[in-house]
């Protein structure tokens, strides 16, 4: 038999991973609390996107994967991998889920085995707060006993070009003998691994590359704001300055930052700096409150455009087109679009939303989930482009919408306002 992996999490992130490290010819267990996701597993129903039906089912047929809500199925792994949430409770990191999967699999350690932490969190979790569960539940020492390692996830939900086993892969370890365990691991699973020193470098790597993308947004966003109120049309000014070759990097506006990891990470990492240091992260904080109130202004800017065609808000008709908070991610939770579409029905408005890739199950009752065929375009007082999935008609949209306010830049023409 092949070396056994634990993936604690079967989500976005550990998902791909378990059916990887099949391939690469691991005996894997994918643990997740979740008895709905189990069952759905162990059917060969995949419910992320970027795993198949299919590359489930040969997972399963070939022996060497299983789904598990019990950890005792954990017993004599030699590497387990935790990739499980890591969400904010009132501003503060919530590490409650790393806590229960340490205290979880802390039994099963042995001498040897290696454990590691792929969950985004703040610099020294590794060491500070998962490391002493496990050894306090398993009797062991590390690096003594057992490896100990932090490798930041990079899963980026329905993009077919960089999928886990082409995007370089940082590692790291709590010694350099934890360390070669962890790079031999992703070593067989990914094309590159990137090792460095420490374990809180390799943490704050994650916090850092979406804190830059949080940061930059928000300043587009801003940028969008302050030009449509100058009357500049800030799309063709990004489209100008994306044509520079050097020092400049694309960033677009929208209707605000949703998702796993965009409104929460660099909250981490603020929070780290001012429990620590006593300093408050200003940048984080500015982009926060820009990104935080930008479906106000999209409402606010669609109240106006109503105004002037004589449209109150109150008793209009809305579609909005997009829910999940990026092109083909079907969780629409986390989503700006969600805050604009309770917005605007608190505000009096019908609203209704069309996307192919959400459920009547993650929607608020204040909205009604329907299809953007022409004639729920035409009897819409406006048509609000909110997430641009390649699925809709954008063609369609400009010809049957009496007016469009698109957030994404996706359309053109007399009736189309664009943020």
């Amino acid at each position: 038999m092949g070396e056994k992996l634990v993936v604690v999490g079967q989500g976005y992130v550990g998902l791909p991973l378990a059916m990887q490290a099949v391939e690469a010819g691991f005996e894997v267990v994918g643990i997740d609390v979740d008895p709905w996701r189990v069952k759905r597993l162990n059917a060969g129903e995949s419910y992320v996107e970027d795993i198949s039906d299919d590359q489930l089912t040969a997972a399963q047929q070939s022996g060497r994967y299983l789904a598990s809500a019990d950890y005792t199925d954990a017993e004599n792994f030699d590497i387990c991998v935790i990739t499980v949430p890591t969400p904010l409770a009132e501003g503060a990191p919530d590490l409650r889920y790393i806590a229960s999967a340490g205290q979880s699999i802390a039994p099963f350690v042995r001498p040897g085995a290696t454990v590691i932490l792929e969950s985004t969190t703040y610099p020294g979790t590794t060491e500070e707060y998962l490391l002493p569960l496990l050894e306090e539940g398993s009797g062991l020492r590390a690096p003594e006993d057992f490896h100990l390692g932090y490798s930041p996830e990079r899963i980026d939900p329905g993009n077919t070009r960089w999928r886990l086993e082409n995007t370089p892969k940082v590692v790291s370890g709590i010694d350099e003998t934890s360390l070669k365990s962890v790079q031999n691991f992703y070593g067989r699973v990914v094309r590159e691994v990137v090792p460095v020193s420490s374990l809180q470098v390799a943490e704050l790597c994650k916090l850092l590359e979406n804190t830059f993308r949080h940061v930059n947004i928000a300043l587009v966003n801003e940028l969008a704001v302050f030009a449509g109120q100058l009357g500049i049309d800030v799309w063709e000014a990004i489209d100008a300055a994306s044509t520079k070759p050097f020092g400049y990097m694309r960033f677009t506006p929208g209707p605000g930052v949703g998702g796993h990891c965009l409104p929460i990470d660099p909250s981490y990492l603020s929070w780290k700096v001012k429990r620590s240091l006593g300093h408050n992260f200003r940048f984080v904080e500015l982009a926060n409150d820009i990104n935080d109130h930008m479906p106000d202004h999209v409402v606010h800017r669609l109240t106006l455009a109503l105004n002037q065609r004589r449209k109150p808000i109150n008793g209009s008709r809305v579609l909005v087109l997009g829910l999940a908070y990026k092109k083909n991610a079907g969780d629409c939770r986390e989503s700006p679009a969600i805050e604009v579409a309770r917005a605007l029905s608190k505000l009096g408005a019908h609203v209704r939303a069309a996307d192919p890739h959400v459920n009547d199950f993650h929607l608020p009752s204040c909205v009604e989930l329907v299809e953007a065929g022409r004639a729920e375009l035409a009897h819409a007082d406006a048509v609000v482009v909110l997430t641009d999935h390649d699925c809709f008609d954008y063609e369609l949209v400009e010809q049957a919408s009496a007016f469009v306010f698109d957030t994404r830049n996706r359309c053109r023409g007399a009736n189309v306002e664009r943020l």
